[in-house]
Order: C-alpha cells, then structure tokens, then sequence
C-alpha cells in the first residue's frame, strides 16, 4: 500500500510541472492574441491605377516611418477600390459627369467603415466633400508642369496637322489648341497613353511630371513644359488623404503627415475653383506658390474647349488660409467678370 501511494504522489509531483506549463502557456497565448488586437488598424482606400498605388504605399511607408506602433505586421492595410471613372475609358469625363467619378467609390468605403483613410490624387476631389467626411492633410507636393512624351517630335510645334495627341483633360486640350489648333486629342491614363504612343496610334501624349516622378518614368520624358506655357490643373501634383470626421486617433496621424506649405496652396487653388464653379466640362488651370517674399502668388486660367478664347489672372496675399481663401476666391471672381454670362453656356 505505502508503494501504491508512493507511486501515485511520484505520478502527481511529475505531472505538476506540466500541468503549471500548461497554464503559463495559456496565459502566454492571451497575453499575445491581446497584444495583437490592441495594435490600431489602419486601412487606406486607394484606386487601383499604378500611379493611386504608388501613392497609397507612400502614405503608408510614411505612416509606418512616423508612428511604431503602425510598423507591426498588418498594422497598415491598402484595400483597392475601383471607380466608375477607372472602368470607362472610352469617353470623356464631361460625359461621364465630372471627376468625383474617381472618388465617389472610395468615399463611399470610408463612410461606412471598410477603410479609415481615403486617398486621392487633389485634382480628383470635387471642391465639395461628402458629409460625415474631412480632408486635413496634404502630402508634400510634386512638381507641378506637365511633360510632352513623343516617339517622332521635340515640341508640340513640330506635330504635322491632323496629329493625335493624348490627353485626359480639357485642361491640356484647351492650351494646345489655343497654340496649336490643327490637333487632335484622346484620353487614357499613363500605362494606355504610353502602350498607344508604342503602337504608333498617336504622335505624343501629354502627362503631369508628378505622376511620372512617382512611377520612376521620367525617362519617357521629351520635352517640360514651362509654366508660362501651360498652366497646371487645380492642385496637380498634390496628395490629399481623407478620413471620418470626428476619428481621433486617425486625425492625429494625418495632422503629422500634413505639409502645411501644400495644403495652404491647395486651399487657395480649390477656392478659386469653387468660385467659378468649375467642374470636368470647363478648362481651368490654377496654381498657387509662395514666392520670394514669402507671399501667396496665384496665376489663374478660363479657357473655351476649343482654346479660341483664354482669359487668365494673377493675383497675390498673405500666405495664410484666410489669405489663400480671399485670394482664390477674387481671382475667380475676376476671371468669371472677364468672361461673362455667355461664356459658361457651352
């Protein structure tokens, strides 16, 4: 009996240590599983185009580069999010109803909470936003021309009459044909604008720099336009991220990431737009810096789709949000007194 009872405490003693095992390794796998869902979750909503991911993996490089706590595994996620404006290429966008056609989409993920932040190329958001939403951060802007690509000229002058030239916007079709009237033009975006230039079914195609600086393209480039001969769109060359209004934690991260300088810009050309209500059917171009003096100088342009008649601004201010807004929004009221009641019913 004393050996019977000898041998069943031998058998408790030896299984005590794996029974305490078992516990700390139960206690081990919460504490883990808590670790991983207290880390914050951030899921951006971006476009699918190479240039709309390119900008989406830098917000998140820059996310991860400024908070620790996002550098984890599967802290930072990109859900893509396919527009009406990214499955219609074969028309213009005027007929398709504007740009908020490459936003609508994602705005829509982010009210409804499948994504936390939205973001955009500037020149795609409609000076309005939807409500329940906010935009308070510009990432550092781009350069701002636009670039002439061709296999078989130096310049848009020396394009024979007839000579197909792509282009998404009115923008760039009013400025050429306000210079050179015998082209013509298509739409696409960069990879189908370059596939046809290959193809040989057109002579060139125009680009922003900014989307080429992002894609490592640059060395498609023939010729950079000078500003004094093509205005760049309404904040081209800006990165806008969006979020939910009243999301704190998301709002301190965005309020890190923003470039003041940028956004104070962008304030200023968006405002001018407003002014003139502009939309995709109407050829404007607008471009805010700080100049030497460190003031806000803006440079303003109207134009007819046909490029047959232009009418441009400049005006300068303080350098401030209250200054960019005053200052849009004379230059729009200038530029529309110019044009006229006749003018917008094209």
């Amino acid at each position: 009996m004393q050996c019977m009872g000898q041998r069943q405490m031998a058998r408790a003693t030896s299984s005590r240590p794996t029974a305490r095992m078992a516990a700390i390794t139960r206690r081990s796998t919460c504490l883990v599983v808590a670790s991983a869902t207290a880390v914050k979750t951030v899921t951006i909503g971006t476009r699918g185009s190479p240039l709309a991911l390119a900008q989406a993996y830098l917000t998140r490089d820059l996310l991860k580069e400024n908070f620790p706590e996002l550098r984890e595994e599967g802290a930072v996620k990109i859900s893509i999010i396919k527009t009406t404006g990214d499955k219609v290429l074969s028309q213009p966008l005027a007929d398709l109803g504007g740009k908020g056609l490459f936003t609508k989409e994602i705005d829509e993920a982010l009210l409804d909470g499948r994504v936390d932040i939205a973001v955009h190329s500037m020149k795609d958001v409609p000076t309005y936003l939807p409500e329940g939403t906010i935009l308070p951060c510009n990432l550092p802007r781009e350069d701002v021309r636009d670039v002439f690509i061709s296999p078989v000229a130096k310049d848009l002058s020396e394009l024979p009459e007839g000579a197909v030239v792509g282009s998404a916007s009115l923008r760039r079709q009013a400025q050429i044909l306000s210079r050179y009237p015998h082209l013509k033009n298509f739409r696409g975006n960069v990879q189908s604008r370059l596939r046809k230039l290959e193809e040989g079914a057109c002579s060139g195609t125009m680009l922003a720099l900014a989307g080429l600086k992002r894609l490592d393209m640059e060395q498609h480039i023939t010729r950079i336009i000078p500003l004094d001969e093509m205005l760049p769109a309404v904040s081209q060359g800006a990165i806008g991220i969006a979020c939910r209004t009243g999301d704190e934690p998301i709002m301190k991260y965005l309020a890190t990431l923003n470039h003041e300088e940028t956004r104070i810009a962008i304030v200023c050309e968006r405002s001018f737009l407003t002014a003139l209500d502009g939309s995709c059917r109407t050829p404007i171009a607008g471009y805010a810096r700080k100049d030497e003096d460190g003031q806000l100088l803006f440079s303003g342009f109207l134009a007819t789709v046909d490029g047959k008649q232009v009418l441009t601004c400049e005006r300068k201010g303080e350098f401030s949000e209250a200054g960019a807004i005053k200052v849009g929004l004379e230059a729009g009221a200038e530029i529309k007194a110019q044009a006229g009641p006749e003018f917008f019913k094209w």
